[in-house]
C-alpha cells in the first residue's frame, strides 16, 4: 500500500480508502490510485484486514437439503443479500442429522464467519454450545429450536393447511386425507396437527385420515389405493411438501387413483402436469430474505429481545383440487 501510495503520490490513508472504497475522495485521485494499483499488481490482504477489523466479511447458511428447491430459493436469497453487502455466503448441508449439523457448524464457527442462519436439523436445545460460546449471531429458519428464545423466521403452517382444507370443502370434496412428511420434523406435525384442527372446525364426516412419512412409492400407492375403496372413499389429499407431492402423483398413476390434490410447496412444472397442481406456496425467497436481513441488524449491533416471524402463505389455485370426475386426466405419453 505504501509503494501505491508513493507512485501515485497520495497518502496511504487515501490508498487505503480508496481499497475500501471509502468515501472522501476525489474521483481524479481514485483513478490514479486505482491506475497504479492495476499497474503495479496490488491485492488488498484480506487476512490482515480480519486481524484488525475482527470480521471476515462471511456468513453462512446450513440447510437440510440443498438439492431441495425450497431451499435452494432460501440460499439465492440469503446470497443475494449478502452480496448486496459485500459479504460472501458458505452454504453447507446438514443432511437432515443434528451430527452432522454440529460438526459443519463447528467447522464454520472456526473459520471466523460472521453469522449463522440455520434449518436446524432436530429440535435441540437453543443453546448450542459451540455457538454460544463463540458469541456468533444466529437466525434459525423453519423450524424453531428448544430453549430460550432465538431469532427465528418461520411459514404460516396452520394458515396454508387451512387454506387448503377450504379451498377443496369449495369443491365438494368431503372426505379429504393428509399425506404427511416424517412427524419427526416440526413443520410435518404442525401441519398435521393443523389438519385436525380444521378437520374438527369444519365439521367434516368419518375419522380423519393421516398417513405420515417417511414414504415409499409402494406405500403410497397401497395407502391411496385403500383409501379410495372404503365405503366413503376419500376423494382429495393434501401432501406435507413438494417431495411428497411428486410421490403422490407417481402413486395415484400406479394405483390408477384419482383424486382432488393440493400440495403443500410449489414445484418445477407443477402449472403443466394435468390437471396443474393446486400449491400452497411459501414464498421461500420471502423467508430467506427477511432472516438474513435479521441477521445483518445484528451484525450491525441491534440487541432488542429475540422475536419469532411468521411468514404468510399464498394458494396457488389450478385444476387439481376439482372432484376427480370433472378433471379428464390424460396418459402421460412414452
Amino acid at each position: 500500500m505504501a509503494d501505491v501510495a508513493e507512485e501515485a503520490h497520495v497518502s496511504v490513508k487515501t490508498v487505503s480508502r480508496v481499497v475500501n472504497r471509502e468515501p472522501g475522495v476525489r474521483r481524479d485521485t481514485e483513478l490514479r490510485v486505482r491506475g497504479v494499483i492495476d499497474r503495479i499488481g496490488f491485492m488488498r490482504h484480506d487476512g490482515a484486514r480480519i486481524l484488525r477489523q475482527g470480521r471476515t466479511q462471511t456468513i453462512a447458511l446450513v440447510v437440510e437439503d440443498l438439492a431441495n428447491p425450497f431451499y435452494s430459493q432460501i440460499s439465492a436469497a440469503v446470497e443475494r443479500e449478502a452480496r448486496i453487502r459485500q459479504h460472501q455466503l458458505i452454504t453447507a448441508s446438514a443432511e437432515g442429522s443434528p451430527t452432522r449439523e454440529r460438526v459443519v457448524l463447528e467447522g464454520l464457527i472456526n473459520r471466523r464467519v460472521d453469522g449463522l442462519v440455520v434449518v436446524p436439523a432436530g429440535e435441540r436445545p437453543a443453546t448450542d454450545p459451540t455457538v454460544a460460546a463463540s458469541g456468533t449471531p444466529i437466525v434459525y429458519v423453519d423450524r424453531p429450536v428448544r430453549g430460550e428464545p432465538c431469532d427465528t423466521v418461520l411459514s404460516d403452517n396452520a394458515g396454508g393447511v387451512r387454506s387448503a382444507v377450504e379451498h377443496l370443502v369449495a369443491f365438494g370434496h368431503r372426505r379429504i386425507a393428509l399425506l404427511g412428511d416424517d412427524a419427526e420434523f416440526w413443520t410435518a406435525r404442525q401441519r398435521r396437527e393443523a389438519f385436525v384442527a380444521i378437520h374438527d372446525q369444519l365439521g367434516l364426516p368419518g375419522d380423519t385420515r393421516i398417513a405420515m412419512g417417511p414414504h415409499t412409492p409402494e406405500s403410497l400407492a397401497e395407502r391411496l389405493g385403500s383409501w379410495s375403496r372404503e365405503r366413503t372413499p376419500v376423494t382429495a389429499v393434501i401432501t406435507g411438501n413438494n417431495r411428497v407431492t411428486l410421490a403422490a402423483l407417481h402413486a395415484m398413476r400406479r394405483a390408477g387413483v384419482q383424486m382432488g390434490l393440493v400440495g403443500y410447496d410449489d414445484f418445477e412444472l407443477a402449472d403443466l402436469i394435468e390437471p396443474s397442481v393446486t400449491v400452497v406456496h411459501q414464498d421461500p425467497a420471502s423467508i430467506g430474505q427477511k432472516a438474513v436481513l435479521q441477521l445483518f441488524a445484528r451484525l450491525l449491533g441491534d440487541e432488542s429481545p429475540a422475536q419469532t416471524v411468521v411468514m404468510p402463505t399464498r394458494l396457488i389455485v389450478r385444476e387439481s383440487g376439482r372432484l376427480p370426475s370433472s378433471v379428464p386426466v390424460r396418459k402421460a405419453h412414452s
